[in-house]
């Protein structure tokens, strides 16, 4: 057996651990709202505060945990 096959069959059987997703989707969905709240202040349609950022992060969030939760 050779170290790929032997790599694609222990990358294939493991789940890996939720709650290193749950951080990363919580870190991405952040930035990402960030973002998007920065480019709206900058074209004036919202403004950049912690509420604003918070929200999209909350929605981009649970939108992200809902599609990959099936």
């Amino acid at each position: 057996m050779s170290d790929a096959n032997g790599f694609e069959e222990g990358a294939s059987g493991s789940q890996g651990d939720p709650r290193v997703l749950i951080a990363m989707n919580v870190v991405l969905s952040t930035a990402f709202a960030a973002t998007i709240v920065w480019g709206l202040s900058v074209i004036g349609a919202a403004q950049l505060t912690a509420i604003n950022v918070a929200t999209g992060a909350i929605l981009l969030f649970a939108l992200t945990y809902a599609i990959t939760v099936q």
